[in-house]
């Protein structure tokens, strides 16, 4: 069947379906706050050794039925160094979304001061449809929902066709329980942790998705928020598959000529040119090739969906300039017909976007799509993506083009209007490629409690527990040691030379 008609008729089936938006009443869901958990090894080689465990918490598939199917939500927990100490708990989210957190805590835990560590059981938590947590598996014959459409219409088409079949499959192995993987379900499934755990509050660190995350949950349940630190902001009004992939297109078009700048210094190594324009002019006549010719690296084909994205990948840390280059220099060399094979960093990124290893992130866009609906014409990307080639020429057609949000159905309920009052932490640096300075912004003035800690001049997404800063680090510290917010918005300065180590 054609990928078009295929997504027609999955979604005619689910719309035979009626779904209720979650009624404000929590009735039918004592057996889910009351559940007992059982602590067990989680199995893990990062968890295991700081002596943390792991419990299956049961939660509704859909809030409005409750005596209805359940999933299996997994959790970890890191206890407290000192019990004597104990606050209570701090549960996080890395990303993404569909990003895995059983273990998110272990990098976090690093960059936390001892005093705090003393404080806090770290919970790590599988969202639902996520890695341990009865997850989402479309079947997908690539791993990433998101590609770039490519340098002309040609292009484009494929990737209407592509993004289609990816929706298609989900709709059709997932059926019904694919409208319920969303985030405000998600943050219902917080709430339920927080009860099953016996606890009255919880904390909370977010990054990337992990800050709409936990403005959700703090919008739907404003009284158990207690210290909550929200890291790389998105920007609760353009959260979804359509306005927050469109920020990222200048943003990585501003870090990519931070990185030309540094390629032009390295031009005796690399080759691509002396300056900026000539870098990139290199980096887009590759893509211009690969549109005609797949460049043939190793076991993968790399073509003009492809290798925007590689560098978008690698250009949200500024230490991985060295790295980016030389996988640009193997591009370049296998586009001239040489034999050569990716490095262990570039076949992971390659073996998770193309050859859906080890598994697919179709959770991604399950939770994306379920959260907020899309344009259905792709006349109406097609028309974004042509006017945004002249001043975002290589990442244009990757932050405007379609998505399998097009062809997915409707999301079961509206998607959460951000405005509390509830304290919290943002942190953020100016320079982010993946939820931008101005979104934090965004996310700052919603939360009319929150205090802002600013990074300067970097381009690296995620901050605290990623990239050490003696400022960022001191002011998330204080907060989750104190519980007291900066008097006024912090602005803190890198270390110039930390992005050539």
């Amino acid at each position: 069947m054609h990928p078009t008609k295929a997504v027609t008729a999955a979604v005619a089936v689910l719309a035979g379906f009626l779904f209720a938006a979650p009624a404000s009443a929590d009735t039918g869901l004592d057996r889910f706050y009351d559940q007992r958990l059982s602590w067990k090894s989680c199995d893990h080689p990062r968890l295991d050794p700081l002596g943390a465990e792991c419990a299956d918490v049961t939660v509704p598939l859909d809030y409005t039925a409750p005596q209805g199917k359940t999933l299996t939500v997994v959790i970890s927990r890191i206890p407290a160094s000192d019990p004597a100490q104990r606050r209570g708990v701090m549960l996080s989210n890395p990303g993404g979304p569909g990003g895995a957190g059983l273990d998110t805590m272990v990098d976090v835990r690093e960059a936390m001061t001892e005093d705090v560590r003393a404080r806090y059981d770290l919970i790590g938590m599988d969202p639902r449809g996520v890695g341990r947590s009865s997850p989402v598996n479309c079947g997908w014959p690539r791993g990433f929902g998101l590609q770039s459409a490519g340098v002309d219409a040609a292009s484009y088409a494929e990737s209407i066709a592509q993004q289609a079949e990816l929706a298609a499959r989900c709709v059709a192995t997932e059926g019904e329980r694919l409208r319920h993987i969303n985030t405000r379900n998600t943050a219902r499934d917080m709430e339920v942790v927080r009860a099953a755990l016996g606890e009255d509050r919880i904390s909370y660190f977010g990054t990337s998705y992990g800050t709409y995350l936990g403005a959700v949950y703090t919008q739907l349940f404003p009284e158990r928020a207690d210290r909550v630190v929200l890291d790389s902001s998105v920007d609760p009004e353009r959260y979804g598959p359509v306005g927050m992939v469109q920020d990222m297109g200048p943003a990585n078009e501003a870090a990519f000529d931070l990185w030309a700048d540094w390629a032009a210094g390295h031009d005796g190594e690399y080759r691509f040119g002396a300056d900026r324009a000539a870098v990139r002019a290199t980096v887009l006549d590759l893509v211009r090739r690969a549109s005609e010719r797949p460049v043939r690296l190793g076991e993968f084909e790399l073509d003009d969906h492809t290798i925007p994205m590689v560098l978008f990948v690698g250009l949200d840390d500024p230490r991985q300039y060295q790295q980016v280059a030389n996988q640009v220099r193997l591009l370049l060399d296998a586009a001239e017909g040489a034999p050569v094979q990716p490095t262990p960093e570039l076949a992971a990124v390659l073996d998770f976007m193309l050859a859906a290893r080890p598994s697919d992130n179709s959770a991604q866009m399950a939770i994306m799509c379920g959260d907020v609906d899309a344009p259905r014409d792709p006349n109406w990307y097609w028309r974004n993506i042509e006017a945004s080639r002249a001043s975002q020429p290589l990442f244009g057609a990757f932050a405007g083009n379609i998505t399998p949000c097009a062809f997915w159905p409707s999301p079961i309920e509206s998607a959460t209007e951000i405005g509390n009052s509830v304290p919290s932490l943002i942190v953020q640096s100016t320079g982010d490629t993946r939820t931008t300075y101005g979104g934090a912004l965004a996310m700052h003035r919603a939360l009319t409690g929150s205090r802002m800690v600013t990074l300067r001049d970097v381009p690296i997404h995620s901050v605290f527990g990623r990239y050490p800063n003696d400022c960022v680090y001191a002011a998330v510290n204080a907060y989750f040691r104190d519980g007291t917010l900066p008097a006024s918005d912090v602005t803190c300065q890198d270390d110039p030379g930390r992005a050539s180590r």
